[in-house]
């Protein structure tokens, strides 16, 4: 019997479903674990090259007929602050993202239940239950955070942490060169906050502080409306065949 060491990772292919974001489309995923001693080098490696992580699975668009997933991430020292985004900031004076352990509770679990019941009633992920959602916060083998935001309280100007009912998280790799925005969600009931907008702001400002070059967004997708929002943050890469290159404003 032939054993494969931890340490040097395996990629498997997995079998065409129906794409989530085109219509009519097939994907097909190419993955590979991430565990053992190598893990966070290799989810750097994996996320400089276009994969994105979910768990310790590290997973990237192989669909024979369709290129149309591109793997975008923001520069934040070129960052632009358009006016569209100031009126965002200004708009949540209020709220105070904190960073925390990734450790699943659940006041998160009740906010995700209520993002996805509200937004994705019929995503993949709808059927998450408590310990699905403990296991994507949890089960990971690299260097990762959570950031949770609240309104600010009595308190804050002197523990500068956010209070009361939880608003928003965002579950985030940490990497050399940036931070990996892995999954995120919010209170549906406040869309005149643009939560989603602001938690890439915050994390865009929370990678300038710490030195990091790049907040990676994850897959853009041509023509998908959930996808439209990234386009948004300019300037920004796309991974093409040549590496990464500036995206065409």
């Amino acid at each position: 019997m032939t054993h494969h060491s931890t340490e040097t990772p395996q990629f498997f292919l997995t079998a065409p479903s129906p794409c989530p974001y085109l219509p009519g489309q097939m994907e097909r995923k190419v993955f590979t674990h991430l565990v053992g001693g190598r893990a966070t080098s290799l989810n750097e490696i994996l996320t400089q090259g276009g994969f994105r992580r979910s768990q310790n699975i590290a997973y990237r668009p192989a669909c024979e007929t369709c290129k149309a997933c591109v793997s975008v991430r923001v520069p934040v020292d070129r960052f632009r602050m358009t006016r569209s985004f100031s009126r965002t900031l200004d708009r949540n004076r209020d709220i105070i993202g904190t960073r925390a352990e990734a450790a699943p509770t659940s006041e998160q679990y009740s906010l995700f239940r209520a993002y996805l019941d509200a937004r994705h009633a019929e995503g993949g992920m709808a059927d998450m239950s408590v310990l699905d959602y403990a296991m994507m916060v949890e089960d990971s083998h690299v260097d990762t955070m959570l950031v949770e935001y609240r309104f600010r309280g009595p308190d804050t100007a002197f523990t500068g942490r956010g209070e009361g009912d939880l608003i928003g998280t965002a579950l985030t790799d940490i990497l050399s060169d940036g931070l990996s925005m892995v999954y995120s969600f919010y209170e549906p009931d406040l869309p005149e906050r643009s939560l989603g907008t602001l938690m890439i702001l915050d994390h865009i400002a929370r990678a300038r502080k710490m030195g990091l070059p790049y907040v990676y967004l994850g897959y853009w997708v041509r023509g998908s409306r959930k996808m439209g929002y990234k386009a948004r943050f300019r300037p920004q890469e796309h991974l093409g065949a040549q590496g990464w290159e500036p995206a065409e404003d």
